[in-house]
C-alpha cells in the first residue's frame, strides 16, 4: 500500500511509492570489472519542499551475503511536473554529476530515465552515458541500470531487489500510551491486547 504523508508537496504525489528507507540486493556486471552481488540502502525522503532527497549506497557482498567492501555511492534530488516528467539532479561517488530527464509511466508506478547531460572529474572512470528503470512491485522497489563508455555501448550493469524497512520511530509513535509491556501483552484470559 501507497501511503502519502499528509506534509507532502501536492507536486510529489505521483512520487510517493517511492518514500521510505529502502534494502536489498542485487547483481553488478561490466565489461572490465568484476561480477558480483551487491546490497544496497536506499532512501527517499522530503521536506515539504517541491523534491525528494535521494540518498544510495552499496556495497560488494560475498558468498554468504557479507559486506566486503564499498561498491558505489550516490545522492541527487528528484522532482516531478504536472505532466509526468521527472527531473534528476544525481552526484555519484566516482566523480561524476549527472542530469536525469525521463517519465512516469501511466496508470502505473514506473520511471524511465536516461541521462541528459554528465559531468566528470579528472579522478571517475570512464562514461558516457546511462538508463535506468525504476518500478514499484507487489510493494518491492526494483530498479535496473544501463550505462555507455566511449568503448562500450549502452548495456545493463546493475540491478536490484528492494524491500522496505520499517521506520521504528514512526512505528513506535504511533502506539498508545497505554500499551502493555511485552509480559502482559495478552490479557490472562488468552485474548490479545486491542486498544
Amino acid at each position: 500500500m501507497i501511503e502519502i504523508p499528509s506534509d507532502l508537496n501536492p507536486a510529489l504525489v505521483p512520487l510517493a511509492f517511492l518514500l521510505g528507507n529502502w534494502e536489498g540486493a542485487g547483481v553488478a556486471e561490466f565489461p572490465g570489472t568484476e561480477k558480483c552481488n551487491f546490497g544496497q540502502e536506499v532512501t527517499f525522503s522530503h521536506d515539504g519542499r517541491d523534491f525528494l532527497e535521494y540518498t544510495s549506497h552499496s556495497w560488494v557482498l560475498d558468498a554468504e551475503g557479507k559486506k566486503v567492501r564499498p561498491l558505489e555511492s550516490e545522492s541527487g534530488f528528484w522532482r516531478i511536473d504536472a505532466d509526468r516528467k521527472v527531473e534528476i539532479v544525481m552526484c555519484r561517488d566516482q566523480g561524476v554529476v549527472e542530469v536525469w530527464y525521463g517519465e512516469l509511466a501511466d496508470q502505473k508506478p514506473q520511471i524511465d530515465l536516461a541521462t541528459d547531460a554528465i559531468a566528470r572529474t579528472a579522478a571517475s572512470g570512464p562514461y558516457s552515458g546511462g538508463k535506468r528503470l525504476y518500478g514499484y512491485v507487489n510493494s518491492d522497489l526494483m530498479w535496473v541500470g544501463e550505462k555507455s563508455t566511449p568503448d562500450v555501448p549502452l548495456r545493463p550493469y546493475m540491478s536490484a531487489h528492494l524491500k522496505k524497512v520499517a521506520d521504528l520511530k514512526e512505528w513506535a509513535e504511533s502506539l498508545p500510551d497505554d500499551m502493555p509491556d511485552g509480559v502482559s501483552f495478552f490479557r490472562p484470559d488468552g485474548t490479545p491486547y486491542n486498544p
